[in-house]
């Protein structure tokens, strides 16, 4: 807690409020070009970018300079799959029946924290208990640091299905939960569902396509939508202004989202090839997280860290997840970077960079993945994933060159958020 508030400290200061900022970039990834840019500089003017100079730009008496010669700068990353109320632990069932939203909250500005100082300054929240939505308010009136939050509020499950809050609870504290929970059954219920999470406040809508893996129920990729139902969700959003990201690990539930028209598919472990041609002819995107995948498998090998339902799925679903992300990237499906942060340890995002460039794509693709490709699926591409003049000035750099190491990507030494300056080297 010291750390965000240091932080807060320090961006509303007169330190982070200069006339303007000059960055001085020694390699510079804008995720328009290809190529490593060297020696520019970004100058920085309230919360955008006014000018990127070829060459070290000499500020004014005013101004502020931050020295990055010998670093990396790339846009501010972005992490399109996250759940910021929760974090892994072991035997977490348990917490469903003690922890309070307060309790919540209050982790969720940790989790918040560490996220931004990992490089990642805007995420889609996929799904909690609607805490995250309070969480991003708080981000955006200042009450806490964090990253820019577009938030789904709270998943919108079937009976049962995979983000039903109740299973695995005796049905004494169970209940029938219906749409405002996030739990529906039939057109109507998927219609109220949605304009529920409106009222809520969320960014988008979120569905479980199929069954998932740390769920308390037997199936992990089954099919729990119908088709009607998916168009039902969808067709309403769009009434709203909301896209639908669509968890789904089995393909038939794939497909029943893809023709449905979701925005997204979160995980896709199961595709096969009808999937691919259904991703292609709809342009839907897939968000890989393989992190997800690997750490889940390896949590499920120690004892008593998931319950039995749990591990069975896990060692099945985990180390799948990687080779279905090259299948799918070799067959030219849109990718955009997410992780499932949560599910494991928050601010080791970084890490499905590595994952991904293991599974065939370049690093400097793996890179836009995570920043202009997932400003696009936002539908924010006009103001964040890229460093240009006039888009926002989320900015950060990394000590090394990831295209030459991609492991570089773990090392952020410089964030900067709407203009503000979260994070310096000399900090460290």
């Amino acid at each position: 807690m010291q750390k965000i508030l240091v932080a807060a400290a320090l961006f509303l200061s007169g330190y982070a409020h200069a006339q303007k900022t000059y960055i001085h970039c020694g390699k510079l990834i804008d995720a328009v070009s290809n190529t490593i840019l060297t020696g520019k500089t970004i100058i920085v003017e309230g919360n955008k970018i006014v000018e990127v100079k070829d060459g070290y730009a000499t500020p004014g008496a005013e101004d502020k300079l931050v020295d990055l010669k010998t670093k990396t700068v790339l846009p501010g990353l972005m992490d399109m799959h996250v759940h910021m109320e929760t974090q892994t632990k072991k035997n977490a069932q348990a917490d469903r029946l003690t922890t309070e939203p307060q309790d919540i909250a209050f982790q969720s500005v940790n989790y918040a924290y560490t996220t931004l100082m990992a490089g990642f300054t805007t995420v889609r929240d996929c799904g909690g208990t609607g805490v995250n939505i309070s969480l991003r308010n708080a981000i955006n009136n200042g009450t806490t640091v964090g990253p820019r939050i577009y938030t789904a509020g709270k998943s919108i499950a079937t009976t049962g299905g995979h983000a039903d809050p109740t299973n695995g609870l005796k049905r004494s504290f169970g209940g029938d939960p219906g749409p405002i929970d996030g739990v529906v059954n039939g057109m109507d219920d998927c219609r109220k569902a949605v304009r529920q999470r409106y009222k809520d406040g969320a960014d988008f809508i979120k569905i479980t396509a199929t069954g998932g893996v740390l769920s308390q129920a037997k199936d992990g990729s089954g099919a729990q939508f119908t088709e009607e139902e998916i168009r039902a969700i969808v067709e309403t959003a769009h009434d709203y202004g909301f896209k639908v990201a669509a968890h789904a690990h089995g393909a038939e539930g794939m497909k029943r989202a893809i023709r449905g028209g979701v925005t997204s598919i979160e995980h896709g472990t199961f595709m096969d090839d009808e999937c691919i041609g259904l991703f292609k002819k709809y342009g839907t995107w897939l968000v890989p997280t393989i992190i997800a995948g690997k750490s889940t498998a390896d949590s499920a090998k120690i004892p008593g860290y998931y319950s039995p339902l749990v591990t069975a799925k896990a060692l099945v679903t985990g180390p799948k997840i990687q080779a279905t992300f090259t299948k799918a990237y070799k067959a030219g499906v849109k990718i955009a970077f997410g992780t499932d942060a949560g599910v494991y340890m928050h601010g080791k995002n970084w890490m499905e960079f590595q994952y991904m460039t293991e599974g065939g794509m370049p690093a400097m693709e793996a890179i836009k993945a995570a920043t202009i490709s997932a400003a696009t699926l936002l539908g924010v591409e006009a103001t964040l994933g890229t460093i240009q003049k006039d888009k926002l000035a989320d900015i950060v750099a990394v000590d090394g060159d990831p295209i030459q190491d991609i492991t570089a990507m773990g090392k952020v030494v410089f964030v900067m958020k709407d203009g503000k300056i979260f994070k310096e080297q000399s900090q460290q």
